[in-house]
């Protein structure tokens, strides 16, 4: 560790800290609170995404954290900003993902005077952050951002908070600041690790299940090396509908036959049924190696008896050394097995077709398919409630952010701005529903300034048809109500932000209309209407 002294404006020590960790797009939309930063990055090297919305800064720095593997920065006002941007954090938490938020706030010397939007910021974020603070100090605002680049990088990934008090960002400060580390590794527990590989060679139908930090490139590649050194099946897990999640096919059918789980940084919780049978065998043992001892705890706690193994370890690293020492352990059948399982998709997909002038989200989904397969590179995001679950069991690609665990939908504007930040040239092509599009539309206003080119796929059935579908199977239809949207030509709304917008309402127009979108080199709407379908789920013999 170096440091140096720097005589300046607290904002100037702020920014100076980003450029020392390397960053270099902030998302950020102004307020009176932080105008000394935006000053203070003016001529810093560093570029400024400037939104429309402050949700959308935390999402835009969310997707760009899970697709670089780096720290993604929002930066936003005080009060009523902060909370906006606050609603987006629990999805980042629950994605692994690795965000800093820096908002500002009421000066130190009005403290608990009734400030201009005081507010107890850092209370507020705590619960859905790793770590939360508000700058009390000059050496808080150089020091503590390098503290909360490194917290949010090491251990489990996930959000920071900072608040920064406006008069500590314009006073003149002399504060010694360390060069900031990067992400700081556990130990590796050598002894521990080798327990683990002799309980895990025992086993006749192990499986290692792997949360959201395995969905980056780094993580999609040590998963992809466990399974050639180890042989076992290893599967990720991003998704809230847990063992129903449609792109996993019919993997609920096998996971019920492993004898031993491997949690890799994946959390034993409501998309597991918390361990309990008849998802996971009631004779399953677990191993855990998680950073986050409380995640070791949780699987004692629910499965008495169940666990075999722990090590408080991150979870890449260790998978990584496990598949080492495992080599050649596991049974290729099984694992060719829990494979065939998960690409399942029921023969009856290959012939759905719409009516009436709308689509079946499945014909959408083969043409997205198609269009995402003629670039190599390109960028697949899925959001939404049915709709976005037919795109996950329809669509691959090998870059690919979804809305993830927290389950919440409308991020996928944003999250494919930020995409387009990090891809400048392969097509970036979002799949979302009606009801998602509405969250974030103004951000095609974001995209068009800033130039960041996409193409927002809405499947448009003028429902919110998640809730709808909860109605019909619950209630009846005669009960059904509340969950009904205008048919909108979004791709107007597109094309008035100044974008490009085509509305669809026949299969064979689809493909011309996504090659036409991508083509006009700017942000673009695809407007499909589509029938009203449950997203599925997926079992073997099934529809």
């Amino acid at each position: 560790m170096t440091s140096s002294i720097t005589k300046r404006r607290g904002a100037d020590v702020v920014v100076d800290a980003l450029k020392r960790a390397g960053v270099r797009h902030v998302f950020a939309l102004s307020g009176n609170h932080i105008m000394s930063i935006f000053d203070a990055l003016h001529g810093s090297g560093i570029e400024i995404f400037h939104t429309r919305h402050e949700a959308a800064c935390v999402h835009m720095a969310d997707a760009y954290a899970r697709l670089t593997g780096t720290i993604g920065v929002a930066l936003v006002t005080g009060g009523q900003g902060f909370t906006n941007a606050a609603a987006a954090l629990p999805t980042a938490i629950a994605a692994d993902s690795p965000v800093l938020l820096l908002s500002g706030d009421s000066p130190t010397t009005e403290v608990g005077r009734g400030s201009f939007q005081e507010l107890d910021q850092a209370a507020m974020s705590r619960p859905v952050t790793k770590q939360s603070m508000r700058a009390e100090t000059p050496d808080d605002l150089g020091n503590g951002i390098v503290r909360a680049i490194s917290t949010a990088l090491s251990g489990r990934p996930g959000p920071v908070h900072v608040a920064l008090p406006s008069d500590l960002l314009d006073a003149v400060s002399t504060s010694t600041m360390a060069t900031p580390a990067t992400r700081q590794s556990l130990p590796e527990h050598q002894d521990g690790v080798q327990r683990l590989a002799t309980l895990i060679t025992a086993a006749k139908r192990p499986i290692a299940l792997a949360g959201p930090l395995f969905a980056r490139d780094a993580g999609r590649s040590a998963l992809d090396r466990f399974e050639q050194h180890a042989r076992i099946p290893a599967v990720l897990m991003e998704s809230p509908r847990g063992l129903n999640d449609p792109s996993l096919g019919a993997f609920a059918e096998v996971l019920k036959d492993a004898d031993l789980i491997i949690l890799a940084g994946k959390p034993l919780d409501f998309t597991l049924k918390f361990g309990a049978a008849p998802g996971v065998a009631s004779t399953a043992k677990f191993v855990v190696i998680d950073p986050d001892a409380a995640m070791i705890e949780r699987v004692r706690r629910a499965c008495p008896g169940q666990l075999a193994g722990d090590v408080v370890a991150d979870a890449d690293l260790t998978l990584s050394r496990l598949g080492g020492l495992l080599d050649g352990a596991g049974d290729p059948a099984w694992r060719d097995a829990v494979h065939a399982a998960r690409r399942y998709r029921p023969p009856a997909w290959g012939s759905a077709r719409g009516s009436n002038g709308r689509l079946h989200p499945i014909e959408l989904c083969s043409a997205v398919q198609t269009a995402l397969t003629q670039t190599k590179g390109s960028v697949f995001i899925a959001d939404g409630g049915e709709i976005g679950q037919w795109a996950q069991a329809c669509i691959t690609a090998p870059r690919r952010v979804i809305n993830g665990v927290a389950g919440s939908i409308g991020a996928s504007i944003p999250f494919a701005l930020a995409a387009r930040a990090v891809e400048r040239e392969a097509p970036v092509i979002a799949v979302m529903g009606d009801g998602t599009f509405g969250f974030h539309m103004a951000e095609f206003d974001t995209a068009v300034r800033h130039n960041l080119p996409f193409v927002a796929v809405v499947g448009n059935d003028a429902a919110w048809n998640a809730e709808l579908q909860i109605q019909l199977r619950t209630y009846g239809k005669d009960r059904a109500h509340g969950c009904t949207l205008l048919p909108t030509r979004y791709d107007q709304v597109v094309t008035a932000l100044g974008g490009h917008g085509e509305f669809v309402t026949a299969v064979e127009q689809l493909p011309a209309a996504l090659d036409r979108a991508i083509a006009s080199g700017k942000p673009a709407c695809v407007n499909v209407m589509i029938e009203s379908h449950a997203a599925p789920i997926v079992r073997r013999g099934g529809s």
